[in-house]
């Protein structure tokens, strides 16, 4: 991939934040990025403080790199994570949307209180903040990409991780519903969906998983993706589902199905609804509810 796809219209490095960037597909991300001579910004919280210091010093240059303690659930972290990043590397050009978590508890293990009553289930809703809100926090109105990672469970739902796959499915969406005002702002808005990929998250079952011979991605697969997905101009809206060696493109592949999946009549009722809103310019907001 040539050097200008890294670098701003005046030659210097473009500058990269990646949440949860100091473990997993986050920290094979941030060095994938810095090899290709950006400058670097993890984004993570408190506690992983110890491993974001550790690879930044394993940087090549540690000079193009910033840590900075961020939970991406609270918007004056977020806002503190941008005006950092500003202040030391001038702009912000790529947000890579990577954190994420996974529930502990199965959405449907009912729990009940000291009075027979169900708990209420609070893991399952940190999930949904985390993954969802946290991934619509990652943005400041400034030029340039923003991929969104997603999952296999943004398109699929059948492992009955609830949270997890509710939250992914929303990811997906917010890229559909982003692209006509990332049109107007100038901002690419895409998805990185990857497959089976060995990281904290899935430490549970990867051992058997391994030992029934089925393929996986390496984080560097994943990594190479989001980079290639970041910088590839012609990425819009695009989904870029990563499964072992195998990189396919599927947005469009599903908008290209829609008349074989929905039926002709169908396809061309939503597809004139579309049409409708596009030629009034979006959809009409209602007004609050007094």
């Amino acid at each position: 991939m040539s050097g200008t796809f890294f670098q701003r219209a005046d030659g210097s490095p473009k500058t990269v934040i990646v949440t949860g960037g100091a473990a997993g597909i986050g920290a094979q991300t941030i060095r994938t990025f810095h090899d290709h001579g950006c400058n670097v910004v993890i984004a993570d919280l408190p506690l992983a403080k110890d491993a974001a210091e550790k690879l930044i010093s394993s940087l090549s240059n540690p000079d193009r790199a910033l840590y900075h303690p961020t939970n991406i659930v609270e918007w004056s972290d977020m806002q503190a994570l941008f005006r950092e990043t500003k202040k030391k590397f001038q702009q912000v050009d790529i947000v890579v949307a990577n954190a994420g978590m996974m529930e502990s508890t199965g959405f449907y293990e009912f729990e009940e209180d000291g009075n027979g009553e169900l708990k209420e289930p609070t893991g399952a809703y940190k999930v949904i903040d985390v993954n969802l809100k946290g991934t619509m926090n990652s943005k400041d109105g400034a030029r340039g990409s923003i991929t969104l990672i997603a999952s296999t469970s943004g398109y699929f739902g059948g492992t009955g991780v609830v949270s997890y796959v509710a939250s992914k499915h929303g990811v997906v969406g917010l890229c559909r519903a982003s692209q006509l005002k990332a049109n107007e702002f100038s901002i690419r808005v895409n998805v990185v969906a990857p497959f089976f990929t060995p990281t904290y998250i899935t430490g549970e079952y990867s051992e058997m998983w391994k030992e029934r011979g089925l393929p996986a991605n390496t984080t560097e697969d994943v990594a190479n993706a989001v980079v290639d997905t970041s910088t590839t101009p012609e990425r819009k809206g695009h989904s870029v589902l990563v499964a072992s060696k195998q990189v396919r493109e599927i947005e469009t592949v599903r908008t290209s199905l829609m008349q074989q999946w929905m039926g002709e009549e169908i396809a061309h009722v939503m597809a004139e609804g579309g049409k409708f809103f596009n030629d009034i310019g979006g959809y009409p907001l209602p007004k609050p509810r007094v």
